[in-house]
């Protein structure tokens, strides 16, 4: 008998998974104030397209009870443009003077480290940075 060759986890894709309270107000949320492109609609889960990831919404009653990053992006040299870009949308920056970072208008630097934190309607903390 031939052994199947082992499964890695490791060469897996893995994505993001959050939890919302409301479906629909965070299709508007995800969709149109922050303009990411959906990549499916299913019965009760919803996913958005990032790059070259994707990232999954679904119901809970659990939603937005965690209390650290939820999803992240590194956005690199757009780092700037994407912070403007948010703050046209009316995204609110979150602001944590505890973690020892310089903290202009929202913008967390230490060196050339830049990164927001902002949340959801749901109070799940998103974040950007300049990596």
């Amino acid at each position: 008998m031939m052994l199947k060759e082992r499964a890695k986890l490791s060469e897996k894709t893995s994505s993001a998974i959050l939890a919302v309270s409301d479906l629909d107000r965070a299709r508007r949320f995800y969709a149109e104030t922050l303009g990411l492109e959906p990549a499916g609609d299913m019965e009760e889960v919803l996913s958005f397209r990032t790059g070259s990831t994707t990232f999954m919404i679904y119901t809970s009653q659990f939603a937005g009870t965690n209390k650290a990053n939820a999803l992240v992006w590194d956005a690199g040299s757009d780092f700037d443009t994407i912070v403007a870009e948010l703050r046209e949308r009316d995204i609110s920056f979150e602001e944590y003077p505890d973690m020892g970072m310089e903290i202009a208008d929202g913008v967390h630097s230490s060196g050339d480290f830049k990164a927001v934190w902002f949340k959801d309607p749901d109070g799940n903390i998103l974040h950007v940075n300049s990596m």
